[in-house]
């Protein structure tokens, strides 16, 4: 795998500082069931980290001290830690947000059977990937018969109330480009989403998060390896506008590895590069009481992704106002 990051260090992406924290995220492993191209965590089934249960006792510390609202958990698929419904079960005995970053075809792995249940008897939120209403889509990008899987993870999902309005299980889906382009307009394609899961499958959700593929990792080796990485980093900072920057995800978030260290955003975890302005890694048990408020954000070209054309975040766009045609993704 080609390395982005010599590519990236070097830039003019605008500074940042952090606003009020409010979420801890947290990288469970890189233990997964799928191997997808636009990973930027290259997980897969050969991968053996993942999150000690002593780790996650000092995520559960960290937000009580920092008073933080919600517990993000990330992968890999989250779920295959062992620990990972304790993990759950103590976070939302603390009335912290749980958000579950689920691939969908965990839910149908061995073992797993429970997995929906014990995630809506908790009132977790899901985000859940699915690339596109179309299979051939979603199965060129994750792997033949992953859309079949996912379908029947969402069946599970709104059997037992997520997505269904008023019953406080909220489902959100995620979609992200195929190749080197901007995701369409968040808005239109929630609609042409909804619209086209509804009517061939009967399913239902609650919102459409768009995210950019950002030039890292799996994704970034393979803009190297067929020479398209400069016209996608052209492509994002030529999409540029600075009225996303008050919204992007690290001003208000902070990401943590399965080692325990802390970084500025997920993508920045992936590249090894240490919170705000330190030049070695940092663990959190350092930070228990450290005011994150006003410090700098370590800024790198990749960044671009988060505010090119709509942006994009954990939470989807930023924006809603850039045009696009419905047609499929």
């Amino acid at each position: 795998m080609r390395d982005t990051l010599p590519l990236l260090v070097k830039t003019d992406f605008p500074a940042l500082r952090r606003a009020r924290l409010a979420t801890l995220q947290a990288n469970l492993g890189y233990r997964c069931n799928q191997s997808c191209l636009h990973c930027h965590v290259a997980a897969g089934p050969a991968r053996t980290e993942e999150m000690s249960w002593e780790t996650m006792s000092l995520l559960l510390r960290f937000a009580d001290r920092q008073r933080l609202s919600s517990l993000d958990l990330t992968g890999g698929a989250p779920e295959l830690n062992p620990h990972f419904r304790r993990l759950v079960a103590a976070a939302r005995a603390m009335a912290l947000h749980v958000i579950d970053r689920c691939n969908l075809t965990i839910l149908n792995e061995p073992g797993q059977g429970d997995l929906a249940g014990f995630l809506a008897a908790n009132a977790v939120e899901v985000v859940a990937s699915l690339p596109c209403y179309l299979e051939e889509n979603v199965d060129r990008q994750r792997g033949d018969g992953v859309f079949e899987s996912s379908l029947a993870g969402l069946r599970k999902l709104n059997a037992l109330g997520y997505g269904l309005p008023d019953s406080g299980l909220n489902l959100n889906l995620v979609f992200n480009p195929v190749g080197a382009s901007l995701a369409p307009n968040q808005q239109e394609l929630e609609a042409a989403y909804k619209e086209q899961l509804a009517t061939r499958y009967g399913i239902v959700f609650n919102r459409l998060l768009t995210l950019t593929n950002m030039p890292i990792k799996r994704f970034g080796s393979q803009l190297v390896s067929k020479n398209e990485f400069h016209d996608y980093m052209r492509l994002l900072k030529g999409a540029h506008r600075d009225d996303n920057l008050p919204g992007v995800m690290c001003r208000t978030l902070i990401s943590v590895s399965w080692q325990g260290h802390v970084h500025d955003c997920d993508f920045h975890q992936m590249l090894d590069l240490p919170l705000g302005d330190r030049h070695a890694p940092i663990h959190l048990s350092a930070l228990l009481d450290h005011e994150f408020e006003n410090r700098p954000i370590r800024v790198a070209d990749h960044c671009y992704g988060c505010t090119a054309g709509q942006g994009s975040s954990c939470g989807g766009a930023l924006a809603s106002t850039q045009p696009v045609s419905l047609e499929a993704p």
